[in-house]
């Protein structure tokens, strides 16, 4: 669960930080960047429900570890967008960079064979190095993330003073 809340920080870390030079993008957008930094955990859904139930459910093969690529990204954000009540195409663009944040910082972890998930699918099937800069059960990557998504806040109250 640490790594999901760390995801979260990263994404309000950039969102904030962005919204000081973009107007448009208020703290609404920053919220909504948040949860697109979510989407790509949502693959998580496998620990409860099989993939044959969803495929008996949408009555199409179906694989929720395809959530945790660019595609399934894509395809969640798209479907997020059409949920908001206005402004479709920022919804969708907004979710997208939320779960690209998260797609880029599980890019960097560690993995037991040294190459990264097959989250660049659909584009392609590559697995690439990576450069094994942290292990996302590692608590020091919570914390490191915590701090500094509380030096952003305590910065950005500041700056709205």
């Amino acid at each position: 669960m640490a790594e999901l809340l760390s995801h979260v920080l990263v994404a309000y870390v950039c969102f904030t930080v962005a919204s000081w030079k973009l107007d448009w993008l208020t703290k609404r957008w920053v919220a909504v960047g948040t949860i697109g930094a979510l989407l790509p955990d949502l693959n998580r859904i496998g620990l409860f429900v099989s993939d044959a139930t969803l495929e008996a459910a949408f009555g199409v093969p179906f694989r929720i570890g395809a959530i945790h690529t660019l595609g399934g990204t894509l395809l969640l954000a798209g479907v997020g967008a059409v949920v908001v009540a206005d402004e479709h195409r920022r919804a969708f663009g907004v979710l997208l960079a939320g779960g690209l944040s998260h797609l880029l910082v599980d890019a960097l972890k560690m993995y037991a064979d040294g190459v990264a998930g097959t989250w660049l699918y659909p584009i392609t099937w590559l697995r690439h190095p990576t450069p094994n800069l942290y292990v996302s059960s590692d608590p020091l990557v919570f914390l490191s993330t915590g701090a500094l998504a509380a030096v952003v806040y305590f910065v950005d109250r500041l700056r709205t003073r």
